[in-house]
């Protein structure tokens, strides 16, 4: 039964054929369209995955294509869906460079530049770095850690760069997740983040400790209140490392500021800084109120920030304990060549 309703619909067709048809039931009565469909489809079909098979004429209600996504389910209606066809069941390898930290073999540490995506998903399937890793590692990333993301422990967001690794056996898979898992508390993990942000904060370190959850538009983050069903607890640590412009009132302050986690939620630091009044410059999603910042920089500051086309943010540091050998690493890696000659404009502030 679905978690969404109280009535399952009616399944005509149990395997996904092409077309899937439903009968709506009597719960359905006055829901949108979208949101019945994705219930009634499972938790493998999103929302928005749903609303674009709508749009794409993919959808039927008794018989008639629909485009609607927020047209009213009436009980009794049958609803025909168009299935694509299913993407392959394993990602396939690709030569992508690969910029190689260290490797052997228990695991390989990469750093990752930005626009890389760390996964196949929906409309990513080739080109991620699990293709790039599949390519470069072989065999050894078979059945480790899923079909999907063969090896993966933990990620960054697309446009994030900076030091990611992968592990190449399941015990290396094991000992690294739980490591992640536990966020360093027990000592074994340690990250770090290079961020450049809107203004100066008013202290020079900070914890920000506050639940996220899912934002109106479903798609992104926020912060929410700590009683809600989907609020999870989220806390960074953050510290000032420079901070530019302060001397003068003319022009736009920015701060490069380290963060630390001691929880790993989806863009927990973007939300984090944000909501303190200091948002990732370039961040597309949470920092979108401060775009009119760059109109009070000089040139070519100015110019160098408007064409900055994605979030500031850098994963500079990352150590943990070698699965194997239990000897503690460490990787470090600098600011990529945007990000620098950014920070740089700044400094001249």
């Amino acid at each position: 039964m679905s978690a969404h309703s109280e009535e399952a619909p009616e399944l005509i067709e149990h395997q996904f054929m092409e077309p899937t048809m439903l009968v709506a039931g009597a719960d359905a009565a006055g829901q949108r369209l979208d949101q019945w469909l994705a219930a009634s489809l499972g938790p493998d079909m999103s929302r928005s995955r749903v609303q674009m098979l709508i749009r794409q004429g993919a959808v039927s209600v008794n018989g008639e294509p629909v485009d609607e996504t927020k047209r009213k389910m009436t009980p009794g209606e049958s609803v025909s869906v168009v299935m694509p066809e299913p993407e392959p069941a394993a990602p396939q390898g690709e030569n992508i460079a690969l910029d190689v930290l260290y490797e052997d073999a228990e695991l390989i540490v990469i750093n990752k530049p930005a626009g890389l995506v760390v996964h196949p998903g929906a409309g990513n399937w080739t080109g991620t770095l699990v293709n790039a890793l599949i390519h470069h590692c072989g065999d050894s990333l078979s059945g480790i850690g899923g079909v999907r993301r063969p090896g993966i422990v933990h990620r960054l967001d697309k446009e994030t760069s900076g030091v990611m690794v992968v592990a190449k056996t399941d015990r290396a898979h094991k000992s690294l997740s739980e490591a992640f898992a536990d966020h360093g508390l027990t000592g074994d993990l340690e990250r770090a983040y290079l961020a450049l942000v809107w203004g100066i904060p008013q202290r020079p370190t900070g914890r920000v400790d506050a639940p996220l959850g899912r934002a109106a538009d479903r798609v992104r983050r926020a912060v929410v209140p700590e009683g809600r069903d989907d609020a999870r607890h989220a806390v960074t640590h953050f510290a000032v490392q420079e901070h530019f412009g302060e001397s003068q009132q003319e022009f736009a302050t920015a701060s490069l500021v380290e963060c630390r986690l001691e929880t790993g939620r989806t863009h927990q630091i973007r939300v984090h800084m944000a909501h303190i009044g200091h948002p990732v410059i370039g961040d597309p999603d949470y920092g979108q109120a401060f775009r009119t910042k760059a109109n009070r920089l000089p040139e070519p500051l100015k110019s160098q920030v408007k064409a900055f086309s994605r979030q500031a943010l850098h994963a500079w540091l990352l150590a943990f304990r070698h699965p194997v050998t239990h000897l503690t690493m460490r990787f470090e890696a600098p600011l990529p060549g945007d990000m620098e000659k950014l920070v740089g404009g700044f400094r001249k502030l």
